[in-house]
């Protein structure tokens, strides 16, 4: 018998200081059952990072044809591709020849680091590739707020993002590792 998603349901309340964006999102997230609490909260992390009344979660680890989250004009082209860990080069490339923008949120620590060694020479040529680096430690806190129901406060300024729930909070500078 296959397992079923998980529904978390999260109120988001944005405010991007460094874009004048502030609006609050009642978001309807479906977990995969192979999906960390973890790897749940960055996606919501990189919808407040990118937000936009256009930006859509995708069916993400059920699709190897769509990003985890996109956002499209209104004629359907592609304005921006946004991917989660590691992916290998051929989708990277797949989805820079597919959209006006693309953005990979790496996590997980020194893999990142090593994911990143062995795949710059043949990314690096990408003008519509952006490659950050979210720390460990943060992901793991923002992990820890995972509730079926949430309610959370992200600000961004000066590129830094702060993140909270009703009992805790962390600070989170994304690290850009391309272009530099």
């Amino acid at each position: 018998m296959a397992l079923s998603a998980t529904v978390f349901k999260a109120e988001l309340n944005i405010a991007n200081m460094d874009t004048h964006y502030y609006h609050t999102h009642n978001l309807v997230l479906a977990r995969h059952p192979s999906e960390t609490d973890e790897r749940m909260m960055i996606r919501l992390l990189t919808f407040a990072l990118n937000a936009d009344e256009a930006l859509q979660f995708t069916k993400g680890l059920s699709s190897d044809d769509e990003p985890e989250l996109w956002q499209k004009s209104l004629s359907g082209e592609i304005e921006l591709w946004i991917e989660l860990g590691q992916p290998d080069e051929k989708r990277i490339r797949k989805a820079c020849g597919r959209s006006k923008q693309v953005i990979v949120y790496c996590y997980g620590g020194r893999g990142a680091e090593i994911w990143w060694d062995q795949n710059a020479k043949h990314l690096n040529r990408f003008g519509n590739l952006r490659i950050i680096n979210l720390p460990k430690e943060a992901t793991e806190v923002i992990a820890s707020m995972s509730q079926r129901t949430m309610q959370l406060n992200v600000s961004l300024q000066d590129g830094e993002v702060s993140i909270s729930d009703n009992e805790q909070s962390v600070d989170i500078i994304p690290q850009t590792m391309f272009p530099l």
